[in-house]
This record gives structure tokens, C-alpha cells and sequence, in this order.
């Protein structure tokens, strides 16, 4: 299928699109911030390049959009035109992070990974920001940790740590019910 625009006007609306330095990168550098933890930014010299780096804890921060990154969750849908194309697009993207991870776990780093919907929802900044500088600065536990979803508890697997959603169905059930009510 052809583009609808211009290739001049494609150019244009996908320059927009920024891989560095987004919202939510930057509410998470906020919030580590606000918690006194210092870092660099885009570690050139890292593999995957991740958006956060703070090298005296030997922890990196990846902060993954739900879309461009594949996550499953409200927040991603595959678009209608050009499915396979974008399928294409976000597996690759997929399969480039857990080459960036295991490459950093193999190399001693710890890896954090904050998916874009955990940034949603009332309880951020302030647990999220709780919880990861909790994890960078105690050094004890998982090398790896995943926060994702509105309301998060936390999972342990062998040597990654997963904060997930309390109850799914119970938030499905209130967001149902909040929109009823309106």
C-alpha cells in the first residue's frame, strides 16, 4: 500500500517523533531526581544506548513507549493500514532490547525497564519513584527489573524482579463502571 502524503510531508510528521528525551523519560528523570539519585543520560558507550545510566550503582534505566516497544497493555494497538510493516518495525525494536539487555546483564550492569502505562494513574511519581530508587540503591535482589501497569505489587522470578498490576479485572471493572457513571 502507498503512502497517503507526500514523502516530504511523511519526513516532516515522523521528525516529530522523538527517540530520546520524551515525556516519559523525562518524568522518570524527574522523579529519580527529586529521590537525590544523579546520572548520565543516553551512554553512548552502553549497548542499546539506555536512557538513563548511573554507573555508581552499575544500573541502567530503559524507559520503554508502549507502542514503539511492543508492550501489552491498554496503551498499544497495532495500527489498521500497514500492519505488516509496523509488525515488522516493532519486532525488530523487541528483539534490539533483549540484545541491549542481556548484553548489559552479561557486562554486570543492572537493568531497569519502565514501560510508558506505568507512568499512568494517580500513584505516580511518587511510588514508582519509590520503587525504582529503591531497587538502584539496594543492591541486593534482582539484576533486573520490569515496572509496568497502573497499580503495581511486586512478582520476583528467578533473577528479575516484575512489578505488575494488582487486579486487572478489578481496574477493568472500575474503569467500566467510571464510565457508566458519566
Amino acid at each position: 500500500m502507498t503512502d497517503i502524503v507526500s514523502p516530504a510531508v511523511r519526513s516532516r510528521m515522523m521528525s516529530g517523533i522523538r527517540s530520546k528525551n520524551t515525556g516519559p523519560e523525562i518524568s522518570v528523570r524527574k522523579a529519580l531526581h527529586r529521590k537525590g539519585l544523579r546520572y548520565r543520560l543516553h551512554a553512548r558507550d552502553l549497548p542499546g544506548k539506555p536512557d538513563i545510566t548511573l554507573p555508581r550503582h552499575r544500573a541502567v534505566v530503559f524507559v520503554h513507549g508502549c507502542f514503539w516497544h511492543g508492550h501489552d497493555c491498554a496503551l498499544f494497538r497495532l495500527p489498521a493500514t500497514r500492519t505488516d510493516f509496523w509488525k515488522e518495525k516493532i519486532e525488530r525494536n523487541q528483539a534490539n532490547d533483549r540484545k541491549a539487555v542481556d548484553s548489559l546483564l552479561a557486562a554486570g550492569w543492572r537493568v531497569a525497564i519502565v514501560w510508558e502505562c506505568a507512568l499512568h494513574g494517580k500513584d505516580f511519581p511518587d511510588n514508582l519513584a519509590s520503587e525504582l530508587s529503591d531497587w538502584i540503591t539496594h543492591h541486593q535482589g534482582a539484576d533486573r527489573l520490569e515496572i509496568r501497569g497502573y497499580h503495581r505489587t511486586m512478582s520476583t522470578t528467578d533473577s528479575s524482579t516484575v512489578l505488575l498490576p494488582k487486579n486487572e479485572n478489578a481496574a477493568r471493572k472500575k474503569q467500566d463502571d467510571t464510565r457508566a457513571s458519566r
